[in-house]
């Protein structure tokens, strides 16, 4: 099982993580959620759960809940910037369908 980021993705939420002075990580998960059933959740560490799996790429910690790995693995975490848009995008091998907003996934 694998998780990884684009050397953007790790730049950008490197550079974050020094702003914010302090912190773990980030965790990547999924919630029950949209249209098509599931949403990504992301968000800082501070510190990890004895449960969790933790992936690194180029010194960035990712942490994962053992019930969202099940969902993830194999997912690449990339930073995307499209004319004045930016944000993260999510290629997961195991997504069958996507909602039209792209908000929501189901495998």
């Amino acid at each position: 099982m694998a998780i990884s980021m684009s050397d953007a993705a790790v730049q950008h939420v490197a550079r974050y993580l020094e702003k914010r002075g302090h912190g773990f990580g980030i965790r990547l998960g999924v919630r029950t959620s949209g249209c098509s059933g599931m949403a990504y959740v992301l968000e800082f560490v501070d510190e990890k759960q004895p449960e969790d799996e933790i992936f690194e790429s180029q010194g960035v910690r990712i942490v994962i809940d053992p019930k969202s790995l099940l969902y993830l693995d194999g997912t690449e975490l990339d930073f995307v910037k499209e004319g004045l848009n930016e944000g993260f995008k999510f290629n997961n091998p195991n997504v069958s369908s996507e909602c039209g907003c792209g908000e929501s996934f189901n495998v």
